[in-house]
C-alpha cells in the first residue's frame, strides 16, 4: 500500500516542526512526501525542498513538489503533484527526468479518466470522507464514489480526504493503491 504525507507547516508552526514531522513520517516509512506549501514564495519553496530532500530517506521516499514544476527541477525533487484544474501532465513531461512521477488531484471519475489519458502516473482521489485537517466545499465522494475512480483507471488511484488508521483498510479493500493524508502522519 502507497502512503503519501502531504505537509502543512502552518497547522505545525513553523519550518522546524514541519522538518521534524517529515522525519518521523520518513522514519514510520511513509512512501511519499507532498510538499504542499502554498503560501510559500518560490524562493522560500525552494529551500524548504531543498531542506526536506537532505533528510536521511531510503530510496523508495520520494519527495514530490505541489504545483510547481520549476521548483521540482531546481530541487531535484522525484516529482510534481497538480492541482485538479491544473495543466495537463503531458505537458510537463518533455521537461522531467527520468522517473520523475507526475499525479493529479481528482474529484471526479471523469477527472481520474483524464489524468490517466494526459499521462499522470497516479491520481490522489477525494474527499472520500470528510476532511479532517481542512474543510472542503465538496462533499465526500465515499467508498462507492473511490471504488468507481479505482476501477475506471490503470493506474493508482490514491485515497485522501478523511482517511484514518481505521478506514484505510477499506480504501484499500475498495481499490485504491494507497492512502494520503495531513493529519493521518502530520500528527504525533
Amino acid at each position: 500500500m502507497i502512503r503519501g504525507y502531504i505537509t502543512d507547516r502552518r497547522s505545525l508552526g513553523s519550518d522546524d516542526a514541519l522538518l521534524a514531522a517529515v522525519a518521523r513520517s520518513i522514519a514510520a516509512g511513509v512512501d511519499w512526501i507532498q510538499l504542499r506549501e502554498k503560501d510559500l514564495s518560490a524562493r522560500e519553496l525552494l529551500d524548504l525542498a531543498r531542506r526536506v530532500l537532505a533528510l536521511p530517506k531510503p530510496p523508495k521516499t520520494k519527495v514530490l513538489v505541489n504545483g510547481r514544476m520549476d521548483i521540482a527541477l531546481a530541487a531535484e525533487a522525484d516529482g510534481l503533484h497538480l492541482p485538479a484544474e491544473s495543466l495537463a501532465p503531458e505537458r510537463f513531461r518533455s521537461m522531467a527526468p527520468a522517473g520523475f512521477r507526475i499525479g493529479v488531484s481528482c474529484h471526479t471519475v471523469e477527472e481520474v479518466r483524464r489524468a490517466e489519458l494526459e499521462g499522470a502516473d497516479y491520481v490522489l482521489f477525494g474527499p472520500v470522507f470528510a476532511p479532517i485537517s481542512k474543510t472542503s466545499n465538496l462533499a465526500p465522494r465515499g467508498i462507492e464514489g473511490l471504488a468507481e475512480a479505482a476501477r475506471a483507471v490503470r493506474i493508482p488511484v490514491i485515497a485522501l480526504g478523511g482517511v484514518t488508521r481505521e478506514n484505510a483498510d477499506e480504501c484499500v479493500t475498495a481499490g485504491a493503491k494507497g492512502i494520503a493524508g495531513i493529519s493521518l502522519f502530520q500528527r504525533d
